[in-house]
């Protein structure tokens, strides 16, 4: 028996021409969550995919080499907490899927709710303009022009590696490579028997760090970070740790609201501090924050790791000399390879830089979704959760499409540029100073927001007649036809 449900009985609705024809770009977890939506809706829309294939950055060795997965990834949220709402994943599979799993799972999802004829594969969206009249021109690589009444960016953020800005004093002379083409201990620099440093403390890097520490692997790992972060493990108490977390499609029980944030990061804490132990205790700097006022590094290895003295904490690099490095508290060991865990920069390659861009990883959109500028260009999965990022693109989705099909009216512009530095600023304030966390959300309180936000847009929809803010003004296929004249 197959694994996953079979295809929908409820197949996509056929596109409306009422409605606006939209460019989604990216077929990852979040452009397919937004395709899912239009096609229920019978909004016309094309999804444009680099690749060959669905699934983004879970394709291992992804064709469009934009996906970071390495060999032996699984995922560091639970199962059914990564899963879309309206389908689970297979019951069969593990707490914490291979990453072959969850690229098969995408790729089910489009079967499953019939919108795959709607993707095209192995075509890039090299340049987005909007023209003077608000329609979007999209040329491809192809070197077919489009036009489109909405565009949808879903193009991930997990892609462009960041080196270390500014660059550390001195040259290093041995192998050095980005965590996003790391593969395994073999590929692509050969790591086995040598002296390796690990330069960051995110998810990549402890997975990395403790794969190469494994005897027989790497002669000696050395994991080096500026600060100090909260290590959480996958399980508690025999079960994943997100268990009782609530789905971000669910408002879950009241109490929960009813519970000062502070007070419930706290408890968190102080259980993990209790059953797990404490960074301190393992050799690494106390956190000088609060549990989830950064986003907390996931390993349920890493202090075995440590503890084993398969892998040797040690704090910021100060200066790269010849094959040495030497470390702010002034040792300093021979190193052969070094890795860099330095995370990923926000960019659009399709747009002009002066158009829009996030320099420093800033972007400031109203509920992370829209820039008030601009009332037919959308965002989906631009957002750095402490959860899975599939359900939240989900709710991203659902919010969209109601605004597509005049079912939802967004606010006065003012408000949302107000709503949107509110939001930013409060992020800056809750959140460790980072690239990583200026588009971090809290995964419960940003989608019942949500919600609540879409519930106050349909009464304004409804006060409008349903008019269609973003009306149909693509004519298909003439459109294409004029522009390509």
């Amino acid at each position: 028996m197959h694994p996953f449900p079979e295809p929908s009985s409820n197949m996509p609705s056929a596109a409306d021409p009422r409605f606006p024809k939209v460019c989604i770009i990216g077929a990852g977890a979040s452009g397919i969550a937004m395709a899912k939506v239009l096609s229920g809706l019978g909004v016309p829309f094309d999804c444009i995919e680099a690749s060959d294939r669905v699934g983004g950055n879970w394709v291992f060795k992804n064709k469009n080499g934009m996906s970071s997965a390495y060999r032996s990834l699984h995922i560091n949220t639970s199962r059914d907490k990564m899963a879309y709402s309206d389908f689970p994943m297979p019951p069969h599979y593990p707490d914490f899927p291979h990453h072959a799993q969850i690229a098969q799972y995408f790729e089910s999802y489009v079967d499953h709710f019939g919108f795959r004829d709607r993707i095209m594969l192995n075509t890039s969206v090299v340049r987005a303009e909007q023209m003077a009249d608000g329609l979007w021109k999209v040329d491809f690589d192809t070197g077919e022009i489009r036009l489109y009444d909405a565009l949808v960016v879903a193009n991930g953020h997990h892609w462009d590696a960041r080196m270390p800005e500014p660059a550390y004093p001195g040259r290093f002379d041995g192998k050095q490579l980005h965590s996003h083409n790391y593969i395994d201990p073999y590929d692509p620099v050969s790591c086995v028997g040598r002296n390796v440093l690990v330069v960051g403390f995110g998810n990549s890097a402890l997975d990395i760090a403790c794969e190469l520490g494994r005897k027989g692997v790497a002669k000696n790992v050395y994991l080096s970070q500026r600060r100090g972060y909260w290590v959480i493990p996958k399980y508690l108490g025999g079960r994943p740790l997100d268990a009782d977390s609530v789905h971000p499609s669910q408002d879950g029980p009241a109490w929960r609201r009813l519970v000062p944030g502070w007070l419930l990061r706290r408890i968190a804490e102080q259980r993990i501090s209790r059953v797990a132990g404490r960074p301190a205790q393992f050799g690494l700097p106390e956190p000088d924050h609060p549990l989830l006022a950064s986003h907390p590094a996931i390993s349920q290895e890493l202090y075995l790791r440590l503890g084993s003295g398969d892998v040797k904490p040690k704090p910021g690099i100060r200066e790269l000399k010849g094959r040495q490095v030497h470390f702010t508290d002034g040792t300093s060991e021979d190193v052969d390879v070094i890795v860099w865990c330095t995370g990923y920069r926000i960019s659009f390659p399709f747009f002009d830089p002066g158009f829009l861009s996030a320099p420093g990883n800033e972007i400031a959109l109203w509920k992370r979704i829209i820039d008030p500028r601009f009332s037919n260009l959308f965002f989906i999965g631009l957002v750095q959760p402490l959860c899975a990022l599939m359900p939240v693109a989900e709710e991203q989705a659902k919010f969209v499409g109601q605004y597509l099909t005049g079912r939802y009216q967004l606010p006065p512009v003012d408000v949302m540029n107000a709503e949107r530095v509110e939001m930013h600023e409060r992020v800056r304030n809750q959140h460790a100073a980072s690239p990583r966390h200026t588009i971090q959300v809290d995964c419960a309180a940003y989608a019942r927001d949500l919600r609540r936000e879409l519930a106050r847009g349909q009464a304004r929809a409804e006060r409008a007649g349903f008019a269609l803010c973003v009306p149909a003004r693509v004519v298909r296929p003439a459109a294409r036809q004029s522009v390509e004249a």
